[in-house]
């Protein structure tokens, strides 16, 4: 995967906010009023919906974002900008348009699956006096932004005229526009430099049955062509998605498991959005996008995907390379928080690992059986020296960590230059501490730390100096 970790673009999201609203509840007989199930709700939750789902989703990847939208007058609204502040979005560019309602969308959900949705919403098209207001900020804040994202679900911010409008200033400023549209008519869309319709909603817009490779490159054209698009896209569902610049070709979906679709196509604008802004190339970011929605479907509801989940997810389906899972100070402490509050239970071990054997191996695999997540902090190669004498390291300390990343059991390796791991021990505030069986008995650093400490019988026979030994006798 390309590397976006400690990447901030500053983004600018357009559109349509709402809150998704959740009922969560079991269902375990039939109203004897009517024949309807009766959920029993335990739960409640609200999260931000519509363009609020592409800031979220924005913010999770560790981007800058501002939002411009219009709200109405109502307690909703409130709610809407107390959530946009929760995540450290600032409210000053929402105009209040008091008579129209913000969106809000109600889920009744049972056993993971919804029973029922209803929703409480204007959708006409705000006035001109707030199109106005939306022209003014956008004009006077473009150029402090690395790309501009455009979220429209047709409750009536994004109208035809002010998209136009938008989409001219951002040009203009050298601004990449990307659109997650809505409705028949692409027109409006004119001139950004990407669109992101799923099949169905291409085949409406362009009048183009999709159903093999023909009629695809002949929508996906048309799009390109009719909309003045840098790059034309569209989602294929499980089939991936299709690119179009100066040729067609389709990066295939990387789901594994699809629990729920909601929001998914605001991960692909943000993902999208986040990778391009990063100046990213085109492909290299669908890609990025794929991972990201990968992640999403997977979980119920409107969902976000981290950068750190993303790398886990790839790496689930071995298509990650060792380097991502070799990771800074900095960034494992930052991992190992996000971990913990995903519910991980974190194992950790060190060593200096110099010439891997099977005895390492089982060693390793037996440690990530106590836990979720095996993080392995490795004596660097002055460590090491100092631990073993001179001669040693036999491999350097960038071979070592990148030959232990590609092993199953371990999910993240660490460099440490100190004479002991307690400094890493103390950032990453493991659950688990495993160490070698020759350590009963005896005082672990580290100890103090853990929740617990496991100790794990070598495999007899195996050792790095037994096996320098047996070298040299042989040379």
């Amino acid at each position: 995967m390309i590397d976006l970790q400690g990447k901030s673009p500053g983004l600018l999201v357009v559109g349509d906010l709402m809150i998704d609203h959740y009922l969560w509840g079991s269902c375990e007989r039939i109203s004897p009023e009517a024949p309807v199930q009766v959920v029993n709700v335990n739960s409640e939750s609200s999260v931000l919906g519509g363009a609020g789902n592409v800031i979220n989703n924005l913010r999770a990847l560790g981007a800058k974002v501002d939002v411009i939208s219009v709200v109405g007058g109502c307690e909703i609204s409130d709610e809407l900008k107390k959530l946009l502040n929760n995540i450290n979005v600032n409210t000053q560019y929402l105009i209040t348009q008091k008579d129209r309602i913000t969106s809000k969308k109600s889920r009744i959900i049972a056993a993971q699956q919804q029973v029922v949705r209803y929703d409480r919403e204007s959708s006409d098209e705000i006035s001109a006096e707030s199109q106005k207001q939306i022209l003014d900020s956008f004009t006077s804040i473009i150029a402090n932004y690395d790309g501009v994202l455009l979220s429209d679900y047709g409750k009536g911010v994004l109208t035809s005229s002010l998209t136009h409008s938008l989409i001219t200033v951002a040009n203009k400023a050298g601004k990449k526009v990307m659109v997650d549209p809505k409705g028949l008519d692409y027109s409006k869309y004119k001139g950004a430099y990407l669109l992101t319709p799923n099949k169905k909603e291409a085949s409406e817009a362009t009048q183009v049955t999709i159903k093999d490779d023909e009629s695809l490159t002949q929508a996906i054209t048309q799009l390109k062509v009719e909309c003045d698009l840098t790059v034309s896209l569209i989602t294929l569902s499980e089939q991936g998605v299709a690119i179009y610049d100066d040729e067609l070709r389709t990066h295939p979906t990387v789901a594994r498991e699809v629990y729920d679709v909601t929001g998914a196509g605001d991960t692909v604008l943000a993902s999208l959005g986040f990778a391009l802004a990063c100046d990213y190339q085109i492909d290299d970011a669908v890609k990025f996008s794929n991972l990201a929605a990968g992640v999403v479907v997977g979980k119920i509801g409107s969902a976000t995907a981290t950068l750190n989940e993303i790398i886990e997810y790839e790496s689930s389906l071995n298509k990650s390379t060792s380097d991502e899972h070799i990771k800074t100070l900095g960034e494992i402490t930052t991992l190992s928080e996000e971990l913990k509050s995903r519910g991980k239970k974190i194992i950790f071990t060190n060593g200096c690992f110099d010439i891997l054997h099977a005895g390492h191996v089982r060693y390793l695999e037996t440690a990530k059986s106590y836990g979720d997540v095996l993080i392995l902090g490795l004596n660097s190669d002055r460590s090491v020296t100092a631990l073993k004498g001179e001669g040693r390291p036999i491999n350097t300390q960038l071979d070592r960590a990148y030959i232990l990343a590609a092993l199953e059991a371990v999910d993240y390796v660490v460099v440490f230059d100190d004479d002991t791991p307690y400094d890493l021990i103390k950032a990453i505030q493991p659950h688990t501490l495993v160490k070698g069986g020759d350590y009963e008995g005896k005082a672990v650093v580290g100890q103090d730390i853990a929740n617990e400490l496991k100790l794990v019988q070598f495999v007899d026979g195996k050792s790095t100096t037994k096996t320098i030994e047996k070298i040299q006798q042989q040379g």
